[in-house]
């Protein structure tokens, strides 16, 4: 999972030490991504919550202090003297400052530069165009800010300027980094170390003017006591007179949200806990709350998020649960849940595994695997009940998150009836989602299979020329639109006894289903149709005139209006993912199967003009007739100027 805040303070990842740097001279630089445009998005932007940016800089503090009890447990000398971790709030309103303060692991110069000189990562470019929409739409763009990795630079809401001074865990430099958020940033070394903070990081907003109440400690508070109680480590908040600092004022409860019975915690508590774990600012769609007890001692709080993180489709696709063992964080990433499940957010807590667990022997851990099997049932379970009990919400969350539950389907052998039952498709139905046991439920008389057809276009594949047999039998066809249903649909053989069968695959076998529908369109075509030896002899031709381009050209029962379609053989890939493999460059273009109407007048016309003697004109006819099916199957045709020159005479003779 990529980060969906920019950590201020180190970050989720474990960054080398770097060497001591000889640089004595502030540098100035430019920042690495559209800097100036975003942050005076952010700044000019009319927030729903301006409160939020005292959110993110508490809960990157917190990360940091959380990264270094971690790093200390194998190098006890990096906390030596002080070992209790905590966060200040400073504030000056004389001087029309606000600091925030953390003992963590703090930042080398490099590391300032790399997490605070780089914005949004790659996600700038989306964020920029996200907010401007919005913008012009009149909306409060808040929410984009923990979707798009800016949590840090949230400050310059209410900062003209920042200054972030920080000296990492067993280091003697510090270093300052400085910007106002107008484009450039500097960074240079600190000379007067006895003063700056013996570890962690201190980060002062020099307020802009209207912004003076976020110098007032009862207004502080109340932030804190809203967004961050739930944060582990104390949070103390100190008010500056006369230059004088007061006693501090311990702000929040400073216990772990998920080590509290559920029936303690409000659903405001949660709400605030999610948007400080994850930086977004949707609600939790659902939330898992509970605690395992017995062989295996853990706590639990993950959440499903309600809308779709930009990163969900990262190829990395990393996970977004944070490991911790006996309150220390250990993992921020760990692989806890399969990677189909990588949008649920939250926190795993175990009494029983080891602190100086890694990340390589986490995936061998017996612990570990006990509780990756028993959150990921409980995930699908608690999906699952909402799909029951709530089937219109759910909807929303598979239209957010359905294309990455169906990955489980191909991945996923030992839960995959589990997913079976969850998975929700579009139908040719046309009544919004559909699940296979409503499908199963509906299946005609006879109909032995449920039928499918994969594409990357909704709308061209809902009007694909396949469809029409089925569609004027009753028999409904699940649309299949997502890049992974093409490989799914391979490997999985059935549904309660059903085998899922490409209605672009092979012959569709039609002829036990009676059509239901009259007033087919093309049944005044029959009278016209060419008889057995005309229509055997038209067919051998047009493979005769197609030559390598086809594999086989044969009467079709799966046609009704259109004159001739594409299919794949039996035991060949689906048109599907054929086209998406050819487009990825992974295969060729095979020869498929063209299916002609022997009921479509154009057939007729074709055998008939074939009977008198007129070679040339059904030839072209037949490799119009190829290059029509291959348009409609999203496939460019091979010869565009000969179809072009076709087409046009086509024209030309209708018209003269």
């Amino acid at each position: 999972m990529a980060k969906t805040k920019t950590s201020t303070t180190g970050g989720a990842k474990k960054t080398p030490r770097s060497k001591p740097q000889r640089k004595t001279k502030p540098e100035t630089r430019a920042f690495t991504a559209e800097v100036s445009r975003l942050l005076e998005i952010l700044v000019h932007s009319v927030y729903a919550d301006r409160d939020i940016f005292l959110r993110e800089l508490i809960s990157n503090a917190a990360d940091a202090c959380d990264r270094l009890r971690y790093e200390a447990v194998t190098e006890p000398a990096l906390t030596a003297g002080d070992e209790n971790f905590g966060i200040s709030i400073i504030a000056d309103a004389k001087a029309g400052t606000l600091t925030i303060q953390d003992n963590g692991i703090g930042m080398s110069g490099d590391e300032l530069t790399d997490n605070l000189g780089t914005i949004a990562r790659s996600g700038t470019r989306a964020f920029v165009t996200a907010a401007e929409k919005k913008a012009g739409e009149g909306a409060a763009p808040s929410g984009l800010i923990g979707q798009f990795g800016v949590g840090f630079y949230s400050a310059f809401i209410v900062a003209g300027e920042v200054e972030v001074t920080s000296r990492r865990a067993g280091s003697s430099e510090v270093w300052r980094w400085v910007s106002d958020g107008t484009g450039a940033y500097s960074i240079s070394p600190v000379a007067d170390t006895e003063t700056a903070p013996a570890r962690g990081t201190s980060i002062v907003l020099k307020l802009r003017k209207g912004d003076e109440e976020f110098a007032r400690p009862d207004r502080l508070a109340a932030i804190v006591r809203a967004h961050s109680d739930h944060i582990q480590f104390p949070i103390d908040i100190i008010e500056v007179k006369d230059g004088e600092r007061g006693e501090p004022v311990r702000a929040n409860a400073a216990s772990a949200l998920w080590t509290r019975p559920k029936r303690e915690v409000t659903e405001d508590q949660y709400k605030d806990f999610y948007g400080s774990l994850t930086g977004l600012f949707d609600n939790p769609a659902i939330t898992i709350h509970t605690r395992a007890e017995g062989r295996h001692e853990y706590s639990v709080l993950l959440f499903v998020p309600e809308s779709r993180p930009f990163d969900l489709f990262e190829p990395s696709r990393q996970g977004g649960v944070k490991l911790y063992v006996r309150r220390v964080l250990i993992d921020p990433e760990a692989a806890l849940l399969p990677p189909y499940l990588r949008f649920v957010r939250g926190v795993v807590d175990s009494e029983d595994m080891p602190l100086t667990i890694s990340r390589d022997m986490l995936q061998q851990n017996p612990v570990a695997d006990a509780i990756r099997r028993a959150i990921t049932k409980r995930v699908l379970a608690a999906l699952q009940k909402e799909a029951d009990t709530r089937p219109e919400h759910f909807a929303k969350l598979w239209e957010a998150f359905g294309a990455v539950i169906k990955e489980g389907l191909y991945e996923d052998y030992e839960r995959r009836d589990d997913l079976l039952e969850l998975v929700r498709f579009r139908t040719t139905k046309g009544e919004g989602l559909r699940s296979l046991k409503d499908y199963v439920a509906d299946m005609k008389e006879n109909q032995t299979a449920i039928y499918t057809l994969t594409g990357d276009d909704p709308a061209r594949i809902a009007s694909s020329p396949q469809l029409e047999g089925f569609g004027a039998r009753g028999l409904e066809v699940v649309l299949l639109t997502d890049p992974v249903d093409s490989f799914w649909t391979q490997g999985v053989m059935g549904y309660d006894g059903k085998p899922f069968r490409s209605i672009t695959q092979g012959a569709a076998d039609l002829g036990n289903i009676p059509i239901e529908k009259s007033d087919v369109s093309g049944e005044d075509d029959k009278k016209d149709a060419p008889r057995a030896a005309e229509l055997a002899t038209a067919l051998a031709f047009i493979k005769e005139t197609l030559g390598d381009a086809v594999s086989d050209v044969t009467a079709s029962d799966r046609l009704v209006d259109s004159p001739a379609c594409l299919v794949s053989a039996e035991g060949g890939p689906d048109r599907g993912l054929e086209r998406l493999m050819r487009e990825r460059g992974k295969a060729g273009r095979s020869a498929p199967i063209l299916e002609i109407n022997p009921d479509h007048r154009v057939v007729a016309a074709l055998a008939t003009r074939l009977a008198s003697g007129g070679r040339e004109a059904a030839a072209d006819a037949a490799r119009t007739l190829y290059d029509y099916a291959s348009i409609a199957d999203g496939v460019v045709p091979d010869d565009q100027k000969s179809f072009g020159k076709r087409l046009t005479a086509l024209l030309e003779a209708s018209l003269a």
